[in-house]
């Protein structure tokens, strides 16, 4: 490993921050910059380094903070710009990075440019958006579909045409063909670039360049979300990264990471890969897409095993490596809960978020850690839609009650899968509201076993949860294996245990993961582990090894230094 192949955001573990249930310092109930900046040290404590900051834009928050209306203002409910000033200081001081959410495929309807652009067809914003005449029956002007339910056209009545809008109707796309738009997009990134900050997470970054055509998906197509024909990929995305990266990203030294939805490894190469002068490394989905249902919605249950885990994680590993940088996570604030997910949120909640660190500390790719990850908070137990605060879910329950199910029938898919899962506040200890607000009423609900699962509590307890991610992100550091080590699978038709090994140059770690409720054994040969050291476990003691044969307990993780 050179020098030069070696970069801060390669080595960097990351935060994030979803400032809206994060802290509240205002007692509105809702979590604020300044209660970001109360809770520096805690994060600075846990080893990361960067800090990804979900929207704090000024917004109507249709799609919490995703639908923007000044990209240069802070939205009242979290501060100030004086306050974000503040909080970028006091993380600079302490030696974090902030790396800002980039969201510039769509903008509110109530920005600015919106505003102008649906007055008139020749007002000179009209092209900043995608407009288009309706079919001759009135109907929209193809049979896209929403992510968020519906059409993907809004008629607009004062000048009888559609827009275009992949979201909620209250985020229009952005009409990338127009320079005018990327120029703004440009002057936006240089504003917060200049103000200090670190880098930018490019909010469906992979969706700016459309199919040129609008052609109607294939009536075949069952979800109607052909992503990569259709909404992801478009003929210019190349194009247009790499006129960001010319006339802005190459001016400084930050960080870029793309969320790329339906992109393949191949794709990625394209978007990610060393020379390719776009984006530095990207969130592919293929992982998160593992438990879909047999009818491809979101929000089905399906199954999802060991297997065909580790066949996602090391194809993209074999394709990139050497090539681009990857980036490994488990959840954010557009996913459930990790824990609750892949792990077991009941009897072994402790011993499988353990496990799921030491997976996503322990491969190749920067790693992300979502707030209250770090403790093991799970899933939240809503009672139903009344409780929900995202727009997917609640368009999702109305339009399925609207098709003759019951709420019996589609809660369950929205408690395993709903984004309202991983924005509940962080639990900081077992006082009211968890300690996050003083508010009567928070902006969502509390999770209730907040009494038992905390900051607090996991601080006090020396087996924690929290303990052993600080023990996860110190042992990465400490070791470049970790970091820029190739990766190889052992026992690869193993169905419970995920093994593998990391090395570089003289260097060489095994790591071996038991993603089941039950005892299992795993064949690590060649490597004979009785006389190996054990770097980190997240069980104490009693390890079972007979040559190259090892036993382990349910969710247990191990890494062992092999040279």
């Amino acid at each position: 490993m050179t020098k030069k192949e070696k970069s801060w955001w390669k080595e960097a573990v990351v935060y994030q921050v979803y400032p809206r249930s994060f802290n509240d310092t205002t007692g509105n109930g809702i979590g604020d910059l300044r209660g970001i900046i109360e809770k520096l040290d805690y994060i600075k404590d846990l080893g990361v380094d960067v800090i990804w900051l979900n929207p704090v834009y000024e917004s109507p928050c249709d799609d919490m903070g995703y639908d923007i209306s000044n990209y240069r203002k802070i939205l009242p409910q979290f501060g100030t710009m004086e306050d974000f000033d503040l909080l970028l200081s006091e993380m600079h001081k302490r030696g974090l990075k902030l790396v800002m959410d980039l969201v510039v495929n769509h903008t509110s309807d109530e920005h600015r440019w919106f505003v102008e652009s649906r007055k008139s067809k020749d007002n000179p914003y009209r092209d900043y958006y995608i407009w288009k005449k309706p079919k001759a029956d009135g109907s929209p002007p193809n049979n896209w579909v929403s992510y968020f339910g519906g059409s993907a056209w809004e008629y607009d009545e004062q000048t009888g045409e559609y827009y275009l809008h992949l979201f909620s109707k209250k985020q229009p796309d952005l009409n990338w063909e127009n320079p005018k738009v990327r120029e703004e997009v440009k002057d936006i990134m240089r504003f917060w670039l200049d103000k200090g900050v670190d880098g930018f997470r490019m909010d469906v970054i992979g969706f700016i360049s459309k199919d040129p055509d609008f052609e109607d998906f294939p009536t075949d197509n069952p979800s109607g979300k052909d992503l990569g024909d259709k909404y992801a990929n478009g003929p210019r995305l190349h194009e247009f990264l790499q006129e960001l990266h010319d006339d802005v990203l190459s001016h400084y030294d930050c960080m870029t990471v793309g969320e790329c939805p339906g992109v393949s490894p191949e794709d990625a190469l394209l978007i990610v890969g060393k020379d390719r002068r776009e984006l530095q490394t990207l969130f592919q989905f293929e992982g998160m897409d593992i438990d879909y249902g047999k009818n491809g919605s979101r929000f089905s249950i399906g199954n999802w095993d060991v297997h065909g885990f580790k066949k996602v994680y090391t194809k993209w590993h074999k394709k990139l490596y050497g090539k681009a940088w990857n980036s490994i996570y488990l959840m954010n604030h557009d996913q459930p809960r990790a824990v609750s997910r892949f792990g077991d949120d009941k009897k072994y909640r402790k011993e499988s978020a353990k496990m799921l660190a030491t997976f996503l500390l322990s491969m190749w790719g920067t790693p992300y850690i979502y707030q209250g990850e770090e403790i093991g908070m799970t899933n939240c137990p809503f009672e139903g839609v009344e409780e929900f605060r995202d727009i997917e879910m609640i368009n999702y329950y109305n339009e399925q009650i609207s098709k003759g199910k019951t709420k019996e029938e589609i809660m369950p898919g929205l408690l395993y899968r709903g984004r309202d899962n991983s924005r509940t506040p962080i639990q900081w200890n077992d006082s009211r509201n968890a300690v996050f607000s003083d508010a009567e009423e928070t902006w969502i609900k509390v999770n209730p076993n907040y009494t038992e699962i905390n900051v607090e509590e996991a601080e006090k307890d020396p087996d924690s949860i929290l303990h052993y991610f600080r023990r996860m992100i110190k042992t990465r550091k400490d070791n470049d294996v970790l970091i820029y080590g190739d990766y190889e699978l052992v026992d690869e038709g193993n169905d419970d245990v995920y093994a593998y090994r990391r090395f570089l140059d003289n260097e060489e770690m095994l790591v071996l993961l038991n993603f089941t409720d039950k005892e299992t054994s795993c064949d690590v040969s060649p490597y004979n582990l009785e006389d190996k050291e054990l770097i980190i476990s997240n069980y104490k003691g009693g390890q079972k090894v007979k040559g190259t044969e090892v036993t382990l307990r349910p969710y247990e993780a191990r890494i062992y230094k092999i040279k």
